[in-house]
């Protein structure tokens, strides 16, 4: 039988590249299948299986899951909250077309397996905003948070009317030094490192109180995988499941820095990004994941700051 195969959509981005890196790290080289519309690093592109995809191009899609005998898709492929408020009626059609043309494979019995991330975008200014709970009350208030709270519905949906397997995790914030934030809300907390060791100070386009649910990288592509490699019936809630790592603001956070490189300063001039993240939660209650599949965090708030440090250090 021909290798079966792991597709990557939307391997250029900021989760993308680690998460492919890691899935042929763990899998092997040759099974695992990375695509993106334009933007894939060379890393990605260069050492391992590579075909430029629109997601939107479903007869493309079609094509490659044949091609390579795919067997499960990791679907990535998305305009993030800042960038889709910026291009609304794109950013829903991105968002949505695509995890339909994903989803469909997978109710034609084509592919076994889907993974597709929500966000804590999906909540909004009504939801409790401390220790967020799994089950709440959604009212989004971005594009990017509706899409999202949509594409859970209808994963949910598929699930239920189709069989299809399909797994998603609500991603917080994500930090990491491998790749360049996408247009998210939560960008901050990556910039700020890499102005902190080349320039020793930053400007934060939220307040310096803002607290929001941040995941170091490490940990997110370890839940990721983690989520698709657990049973099937360990798998409880097939809309999204809550997922935290650690939650501060960025003042708090450029403390931490401040322990590390005692010059660092930080000045704070909020943007329109201030008023999304307002709506979203402050913390996260993520023990449905914890009881269902075992989820836990490694990394803290000091743990991650010095990770991330002496990394982008070296990289530099």
């Amino acid at each position: 039988m021909a290798t079966e195969r792991i597709f990557v959509i939307g391997a250029g981005g900021q989760i993308g590249t680690e998460l492919v890196e890691k899935l042929r790290q763990t899998y092997g080289v040759d099974t695992v299948l990375a695509s993106d519309i334009k933007r894939a690093s060379q890393s990605v592109k260069e050492n391992g299986l590579y075909e430029d995809l629109d997601v939107l191009d479903g007869e493309r899609m079609l094509e490659l899951v044949k091609k390579y005998n795919v067997k499960q898709v990791y679907l990535l492929a998305a305009l993030l909250s800042a960038t889709a408020e910026q291009k609304v009626k794109s950013a829903w059609k991105l968002n949505m077309d695509g995890l339909f043309n994903v989803l469909d494979l997978a109710k034609d019995g084509l592919i076994d397996k889907v993974y597709w991330p929500s966000s804590i975008a999906v909540f909004g200014p009504t939801t409790p905003r401390q220790n967020t709970p799994q089950q709440t009350v959604m009212e989004p208030n971005t594009v990017y948070g509706i899409s999202k709270l949509a594409g859970e519905r209808w994963c949910e949906y598929y699930h239920q009317k189709f069989g299809v397997d399909v797994r998603s995790i609500r991603y917080p914030g994500l930090i990491g030094y491998k790749s360049d934030p996408g247009g998210g809300t939560t960008d901050y907390a990556v910039h700020i490192f890499h102005q902190a060791i080349l320039n020793g100070t930053y400007e934060s386009f939220l307040a310096e109180s803002t607290y929001l649910p941040m995941m170091y990288m490490p940990d997110a592509i370890r839940a990721t995988i983690g989520i698709m490699e657990a049973p099937s019936d360990s798998i409880k809630v097939r809309s999204s499941y809550n997922m935290a790592g650690m939650s501060f603001s960025p003042k708090e956070l450029a403390l931490e820095i401040k322990k590390h490189i005692p010059d660092f300063t930080i000045s704070y001039k909020p943007d329109s990004r201030q008023a999304i993240a307002d709506s979203w939660p402050a913390s996260i209650d993520d023990s449905v994941a914890q009881k269902d599949w075992g989820w836990k965090a490694d990394y803290d708030l000091s743990s991650m700051v010095k990770d991330m440090i002496e990394n982008i250090r070296v990289g530099d």
